[in-house]
């Protein structure tokens, strides 16, 4: 398991970190970004002069490409905040650890970083939160969990932000149809990682399944599948019209090109992390990919809008990775820490659970233009319903690989689906 910790700005002054009471603290003066001052009860996590957020990223497993860009995006804000002031006139400090996408190796980093952070700015993947969703809860971890799945927007301390892989998948389908690609009646064949990722994927085709009389046919695989042969000729044989995939970048470079190599060649839509750009370095596949779409709740990197755009010349000659969509989706979850530690700063109470009641009096998020606009208010609701939809374009593999084709898409089918927990 590799470990890096980065911290940015002064460092660290007399602790006052207390396992179960809070300590107060004064804010000195305020600056544009700290959202107020004055007396601020502090517990763990938290000095006089940083806020030590947690990161749980996948460097070395299936997920390695979009762990690293996360963590890089988290890196860019971090730098960014840092250079303003902080915010509550601290300084953003991560602790960065890798867990491999391994709740195995999940587990023991908790309890590492419990007893320094004040909460997660970043945690990766499904089978992780589903192993430390509990002691998050229990310890009032305010948590961005780099899963999407609704299925986990049970806690106040589970803070999805953007659209969850169901609504993800309503709006590419939605949009598949209203370009003609896909009618009332025909079938979906819809490959899922066996686990809430491809689960909660599999609930939103289901729900566009069902609107539309569609059958949805389906095929689970785990994690580490990269053959779908034989998945293929199953969909065939069934006479699937479409392919939705929530899988892994390998499975998605082996669906595409199946689809191609045994004749059926219809339309594939797939959840934002279904694609890297590293997998457009294969012809193959790259010819593959001609009928495949996206839809994803960040936009992909470099794409032309303002933010987009600075995060991209930051990026440039800071790090050597290549990057993707998730470099913009890792800025935008500090973004969201930032709007929830102002109103946790304006209340007067940097505790953890101080925290997580500010999450739920923060009713707008903007965006801006990299994500649609997010109300966190209500934990069981998802943040936004709108989606990028995106096509992967071999131009741009240097740039994240990805084109828009669809900005910030909001079907009729996304705007009434009922999430799990949704009240």
């Amino acid at each position: 398991m590799k470990r890096m910790t980065t911290a940015v700005g002064a460092g660290l002054t007399a602790a006052c970190i207390l396992a179960t009471t809070a300590c107060s603290t004064k804010a000195q003066g305020d600056s544009g970004s700290s959202g107020g001052s004055g007396d601020v009860k502090t517990d763990i996590g938290v000095t006089d002069s940083e806020i030590t957020l947690g990161v749980q990223t996948d460097m070395s497993g299936v997920f390695k490409s979009i762990g690293l860009a996360l963590s890089h995006g988290n890196e860019l804000w971090a730098a960014d905040v840092n250079a303003t002031g902080g915010v509550c006139n601290r300084k953003i400090k991560l602790d960065v650890q890798d867990n491999a996408y391994k709740a195995e190796n999940a587990i023991p980093l908790y309890e590492i970083q419990k007893p320094k952070i004040a909460g997660y700015l970043q945690l990766i993947g499904s089978p992780v939160l589903a192993a430390l969703k509990a002691k998050i809860t229990a310890d009032n971890v305010l948590t961005i969990p780099a899963a999407q799945a609704s299925a986990n927007m049970d806690s106040p301390a589970v803070m999805l932000i953007g659209a969850t892989y169901d609504i993800e998948m309503i709006n590419g389908l939605a949009w598949l149809a209203e370009q003609g690609q896909l009618k009332d009646g025909d079938k979906i064949g819809h490959i899922y990682v066996d686990s809430e990722y491809g689960q909660n994927g599999l609930l939103g085709s289901k729900s566009f399944a069902k609107q539309h009389g569609i059958q949805v046919v389906e095929a689970a695989i785990g994690a580490t599948d990269t053959d779908m042969t034989a998945t293929i000729t199953k969909f065939k044989e069934a006479g699937v019209k479409t392919i939705a995939l929530t899988t892994t970048p390998a499975g998605t470079a082996s669906a595409a090109v199946q689809n191609k190599a045994q004749g059926l060649n219809v339309p594939i839509m797939g959840n934002d992390p279904t694609f890297t750009p590293n997998m457009m370095t294969d012809q193959t596949v790259v010819a593959a990919l001609d009928v495949m779409h996206i839809s994803a709740a960040t936009v992909g990197y470099g794409h032309d809008v303002p933010l987009a755009q600075k995060i991209k010349s930051e990026y440039t000659g800071k790090f050597q990775d290549q990057p993707n969509y998730a470099v913009n989706a890792g800025y935008m979850e500090g973004l969201v820490w930032q709007e929830v530690l102002k109103q946790a700063c304006a209340d007067g109470d940097l505790t953890r659970a101080g925290i997580v009641k500010a999450r739920t009096k923060v009713t707008t998020v903007d965006g801006q233009g990299i994500a649609g606009d997010m109300d966190l208010s209500d934990p069981g609701n998802p943040t936004t319903r709108k989606t990028f939809i995106e096509q992967p374009d071999a131009s741009k593999i240097n740039e994240g690989g990805l084109k828009v084709v669809e900005e910030l898409y909001e079907s009729q089918e996304a705007k009434k689906y009922k999430a799990p927990h949704q009240k």
